[in-house]
């Protein structure tokens, strides 16, 4: 077996890991969600409340979309 066979069959194996895009669909999906109700919801409130509702939601989706990952698979 040749050289150049072997590290193209060795390069071909790499895979580079990342998250899945239903992690990230999860996080910006409810943290929209979370920040849009903050804004609605807590008008008369100070400012950080809707940002804190946004990273609350956005926690919350990336939790969902690893559930979703790991039970169902990738959505693209």
């Amino acid at each position: 077996m040749s050289r150049h066979t072997k590290l193209a069959r060795t390069k071909a194996h790499k895979t580079k890991e990342g998250w899945p895009l239903v992690v990230f669909v999860g996080i910006f999906g409810l943290g929209f969600v979370g920040y849009i109700f903050g804004r609605l919801a807590f008008t008369a409130e100070p400012h950080p409340v809707h940002w804190l509702l946004a990273m609350m939601g956005a926690v919350l989706g990336g939790f969902v979309g690893w559930l979703w990952y790991w039970r169902r698979g990738d959505i693209a």
